[in-house]
């Protein structure tokens, strides 16, 4: 007797990433950016505990998230340095248009409007 033929689809399956506006790379039909899987993945959670801190997250969008991120590990660190670099080069041009404010000019302005 024949054993019965099970077909498993093994064609390429695209990683669940999609590129959003501004260039920052959304988890599957989430909110989630790559960047915090990455950073949640290389700081010890599991995929179970990201999926449970971000529930909008699935289960195996995040298990092949990381199967891409770990075959594609150089280009995944050139995004990321990037990113890091985008957010720093932002962060700069805030502080250099608000400079940050003391505590005793907080409390002056704070005076000022009680009176």
């Amino acid at each position: 007797m024949d054993a019965p033929v099970i077909e498993l689809p093994l064609g390429p399956v695209p990683p669940p990433l999609r590129v959003v506006a501004g260039g920052a790379v959304r988890v599957g039909r989430s909110r989630v950016s790559l960047d915090l899987v990455v950073h949640e993945y290389e700081s010890g959670m599991t995929p179970e505990e990201i999926v449970a801190a971000y529930e909008t997250l699935l289960l195996a969008d995040v298990y092949a998230v990381i199967a891409y991120c770990l075959r594609h590990r150089d280009e995944v660190t050139a995004y990321l340095m990037r990113r890091t670099a985008e957010a720093e080069a932002l962060q700069a041009k805030i502080e250099a248009e608000h400079p940050p404010v003391s505590r005793a000019e907080l409390l002056a302005r704070r005076a000022a409007c009680e009176n």
